[in-house]
């Protein structure tokens, strides 16, 4: 992911909020807010044959600063609606469990609205185990909203 892609990742990410379903953000941030908020290391896109179109995205973040977690991220992905149910998420994924495996990350975690019953189980395929539900984590539209929590851990000794 490079900034050349802003505009389509953005355009994504905005789109999943407006579903509802996604995260309790209400509006995609800047360009440069939301680059600095992820780890350049592990942040992929996936793009139609041409390279000109993107399909997808997934990102992370680092869950604390201090020592102890340096190998634990919190990720996102979204894929277009139009690219939805072709492997994209997938892939993705798997692209990005290899990236972080290389660069010594050992616990990937994201939180999911269980209403989200496509990214829950893209999560398990993909070796992802629920930690448990938030209940009432956050207010979001107006009303409480879970979390299902969910992390994969790496089989490698860092």
């Amino acid at each position: 992911m490079a900034e050349c892609h802003a505009q389509q990742v953005l355009a994504i990410y905005q789109a999943g909020i407006d579903e509802g379903d996604a995260t309790f953000e209400t509006r995609a941030p800047g360009w440069p807010d939301f680059d600095a908020a992820r780890l350049p290391a592990h942040r992929l896109v996936a793009t139609d044959d041409g390279g000109e179109r993107v399909l997808g995205w997934i990102a992370a973040t680092r869950v604390s600063d201090r020592r102890a977690y340096a190998g634990v991220v919190e990720h996102s992905v979204y894929v277009h609606p139009e690219a939805r149910g072709r492997g994209v998420a997938g892939a993705l994924l798997d692209a990005f469990i290899a990236s972080t495996e290389a660069g010594g990350i050992w616990t990937i975690q994201s939180g999911i609205f269980p209403e989200n019953t496509a990214s829950l189980a893209l999560h398990r395929r993909a070796g992802f185990r629920v930690i448990g539900t938030r209940e009432r984590i956050g207010r979001h539209r107006g009303r409480w909203r879970d979390v299902v929590l969910l992390e994969r851990r790496s089989d490698q000794d860092f």
